[in-house]
Formats: structure tokens, sequence, C-alpha cells
């Protein structure tokens, strides 16, 4: 095991961490367990369908809380990284999982509010807050405690996120709400994702100042893939040029991600003929390779470089949103198409908070990346467009082709990242 340095024996905080940490993977797990927690919310494609049939809403009406709920957590990420930053990630995250039970216990009372709306308050709003407040404490704990590690730590934790897609989408769909109906299900979450969270939040905390690994010097680490260029400050980063490209390819590629999250259930079950379940297995593909992947990424970020991965991953992707109307048109060739996407998903959330701590430091790393994934909220706003494309033609075809042009410019952006300003 990979054992916490004890730099003073006589440090009480030193002290009062070991009571807690037999090792540091503790901090990346708890940051996996309240990844895992926000992740719940990524099941929502198997909502689509029943909520269309149960309450009369067209599909885009019922893709539309899941829409605001990434709009509201990618925002809300900027001030719960700053908070994070200043009082630490356990308060923080508590916060959030008291916020969990609130929003998915307030929406459970669907049947007796069936409107958008309500899910808007309820799910979207107060869930958003509720995910931006313990997503926040998941990367900076795990970039402080793994300088020599930083992708592998941070997408271990960041990974919780995707896998719980890949559980929860044929569990609804095969389970919970043919048995408990739409609102039970939000019930039973209530539960889960308040009580996983306290956990984890019991769990997660900040090093020491002046903590390190032990033998380990950053001067001495000759990867330059993972060495932090500069500290900056939240204002510092904004003026900087390799700030906006990153957002901008970041936002791209996620809107393509998001798509896929929203459409690919209901794509298998009405232009494949597909069973729910079946279709639902397609989206726990992704998931899987989103979840999965992500530590994987990570270890090739901090091999490779991870610009160098995004490229690579992103060619993947552009191709796959392209030809998907030609490709998946089968059974097997679905199930393809989603692993590779997925594997794009993952590289972009595994790889990105990573980078943002290469290029602008770790001290104000919970505001920054907080900024950076602002990008994940707007190509939020893809799945609402997604949906209402289809309702008014009638075809998915158009909004994958418009994923695979923007995920073709994401991929450009990383280029210039790499040829212009040598981030590896």
């Amino acid at each position: 095991m990979d054992k916490v340095n004890r730099l003073d024996s006589d440090s009480h905080g030193e002290r009062k961490i070991s009571k807690y940490i037999i090792s540091r993977w503790s901090i990346p797990f708890a940051g996996f367990l309240l990844a895992l927690m926000g992740g719940f919310s990524y099941a929502w494609g198997v909502f689509i369908i029943p909520m269309e049939e149960s309450f009369g809403w067209t599909k885009a009406e019922a893709n539309l809380p899941f829409t605001v709920f990434v709009l509201i957590f990618a925002l809300f990420m900027i001030p719960a990284g700053r908070l994070q930053d200043k009082i630490g990630p356990r308060k923080v995250s508590a916060f959030g999982a008291v916020m969990f039970f609130v929003s998915y216990g307030l929406a459970a009372l669907v049947d007796r509010f069936p409107y958008p709306w309500w899910l808007v308050i309820t799910y979207s709003v107060i869930g958003g807050i509720a995910c931006g407040l313990t997503y926040a404490c998941v990367a900076p704990p795990a970039r402080k405690w793994f300088p020599d590690k930083p992708g592998l730590a941070i997408s271990f934790g960041v990974s919780g996120f995707g896998l719980a897609a890949l559980v929860l989408a044929p569990l609804k769909a095969e389970y919970l709400i043919p048995t408990h109906g739409i609102e039970g299900t939000f019930f039973i979450i209530a539960f889960i994702t308040s009580l996983v969270s306290l956990f984890a939040a019991w769990l997660i905390r900040n090093p020491p100042a002046g903590w390190t690994p032990p033998g380990w010097k950053a001067d001495n680490k000759a990867e330059k893939t993972i060495i932090v260029r500069q500290e900056s400050t939240p204002k510092e980063m904004l003026r900087n040029p390799i700030f906006m490209i990153m957002w901008s390819a970041m936002a791209l590629v996620c809107a393509g991600g998001l798509i896929c999250i929203g459409l690919i259930p209901s794509y298998g079950n009405l232009t494949l003929g597909l069973t729910p379940v079946k279709a639902a297995l397609a989206m726990s593909i992704f998931a899987g390779f989103n979840g999965f992947g992500r530590p994987v990424a990570g270890l090739l970020g901090d091999r490779f470089g991870a610009v160098q991965v995004m490229i690579v991953t992103y060619i993947i992707q552009t191709m796959t949103f392209l030809f998907f109307h030609i490709f998946a048109v089968t059974l097997p060739t679905l199930y393809i198409a989603s692993a590779l996407l997925g594997w794009g998903y993952a590289v972009t959330l595994a790889l990105f908070p990573a980078l943002t701590s290469i290029c602008f430091g770790v001290k104000h790393l919970g505001i920054n990346y907080g900024i950076v994934i602002t990008a994940f909220g707007i190509g939020g706003l893809a799945p609402a467009v997604g949906s209402l494309i289809f309702d008014v033609t009638g075809s998915y075809t158009p909004a994958f082709l418009s994923a695979g042009i923007m995920a073709g410019i994401g991929m450009v952006l990383c280029v210039v990242l790499k040829k212009k300003y040598a981030l590896s």
C-alpha cells in the first residue's frame, strides 16, 4: 500500500489524518464515491420514454430536466470550487450530500406535479447544486495527494461519474421503474446518494501543508507531462489564451458526448426496434467505457501527455459520430459505436482536470477547474437541441452529424494546444 508520509510525527494535523487514512488511495476512493453518487443523474436516458408515456410529454420536454441539471451543475462548480479551496472538501461535500436528499426526495413528488418545471426545480436546480458541491471536491484533493500520478489519481476519482450509469441504466429499465415507478425510483435514489455521499465526505480531506509522497521531489521529476507550468489565480487563468482554447475544445466534445447520453437509448428503441432493455444496454456499454476508461486515460495521459491522448481519441470520436447513421444499424455495431463514444467521453472528463492543474497549478484548482468545466454545462445544451431536432425532423442523423463536426473542431483545437503552446 502507498502509505501516507509522516513528515513530522509531532504534527497534530498529521496525527489527525492518520486516524482515518491508511493509504493515500483513500482520497481518490472517497472522490470516486462522490462522483458515483453525482453520476446517478447520468442514467437519465431511460426515463425519457416512461415520462413520455406517463405524462404525455414530448421528447424535448422529457429531456429538459437533464439538460438544465447539467447546466446548473457546471455553473455551480465555480462557487463550489472556490468554497472547496477555502474551507476544504469535507464540509462542502457533506452539504452536497444533504442537498442530494432534498433534490431527489422532492423530485419523487412528480406524480403530484406532473410537469417538466417541477423536475427542473427539484432535480435540475437543487440536484445540480448538490452535484456541483460534491464533484468540486473530487479532483483537488486527489491532485494534492498525488503530485507524482495526477492523471491516474484524478481519473480514478472521476470514473465514478461514468460508472453510475453502467449499473443504473439497466437497473432502472428492468427493475426500479417497472416495479416502483418514476416516483419510487427517485425516492430510492434520494436515500442512496445522501448516505454514500456523507460517508465519502467523512473520509475525504486535504494533505497537511508541505506534504509530499515518500522519496518524491518535484525538481527530480523528469516527466514533463505532469509538471505544473505555473500557479495561476482565476483572473490570471482567464487572461491566458490557453484557457479559452481548452474551454472551447471541452465544450465542443462534451456536446457530442451528451447527445449520446440523451439519444442512444431511444435511438436503439425507436430506430433499430430494440427492446427497452437492449437499448438500455447500449447506454451501459457507453457508461462502462466512460467509467472504466477514465483510469486508463489517466495512465496514458501521465505517460504520453494529456493533449496527445485527446487528439487521437477525438479523431476516433469524430469519425464515429459522422458515420453513426451508417455504421450503428445493427445491435453489435450500435454497441461498438457506444463503446467508442464512451471512451471519448472518458478521455475528456479524465484528462481536462489534470490538464488544468498542469497549466494553471494546484493552489486554486477547485475554482479554476470549476471555471473550465462550465464548458461542460454549455455542452449540456446539446441533448435538448438534439431532441428538438428529432421532434422536428423525425431523424437522429442530423444530431449525430452535428456532434461529429463539433468533435472534429475540438480535435483541431487540441492540435493547436500541442503545436502552438507545446502542451504534451
